[in-house]
């Protein structure tokens, strides 16, 4: 019994471990500045991230943009001289969500946003290794016919924090598949 039970832990444990490598050698990069969607979502919390929507909204690759958890305190203006744009960008095209506290949280505004849009496609940009937990939760909170397109900006994080981040992808993908 004992055998039974060594064997199966062991598989657990290399099955999570392939899991964790696929998570780290696999996370979405950005994507070409080519592909269009309805609008581009960027979840604030890294580096690069706010940059790399703006780039995208420049080579119109969007109607419009939601940069989701911005600080109450931050104004448009600010953000138009911190990253060398027009304001008139920010004035005609991007919305500044300031409910979002978490990555869960995120997905509500987000969602909210593309179905006051009627949106039926949307580029999420976060961290690569933060991406498929968004995906995640952004997709328990949307319509159906809604198409995601993933723009992961790269990281170079060490282990204990992508260990961490795994986890709670991990944990959250387990959560919505028993319908938590």
């Amino acid at each position: 019994m004992i055998g039974i039970l060594g064997r199966l832990i062991g598989f657990a444990i290399v099955a999570i471990f392939l899991w964790f490598a696929w998570f780290v050698l696999a996370a979405p990069g950005p994507l070409g500045t080519g592909v269009r969607t309805d609008g581009i979502v960027v979840l604030t919390g890294g580096p690069r991230r706010v940059a790399r929507g703006i780039e995208l909204m420049q080579v119109k690759a969007a109607k419009r943009m939601l940069i989701s958890g911005v600080d109450p305190s931050v104004r448009p203006v600010e953000l138009a001289v911190e990253y060398k744009v027009p304001q008139q960008l920010f004035d005609c095209c991007v919305d500044l969500g300031r409910e979002a506290i978490d990555t869960r949280s995120n997905a509500e505004e987000t969602a909210a946003w593309i179905r006051r849009n009627k949106y039926k496609s949307v580029r999420l940009v976060t961290a690569a290794d933060h991406m498929r937990r968004a995906q995640v939760e952004l997709e328990a909170r949307l319509d159906d016919g809604v198409e995601i397109v993933p723009d992961g900006v790269p990281v170079d994080r060490p282990l204990r924090p992508m260990l961490r981040e795994f986890a709670k992808y991990a944990l959250r993908r387990a959560a919505t598949f028993v319908g938590i």
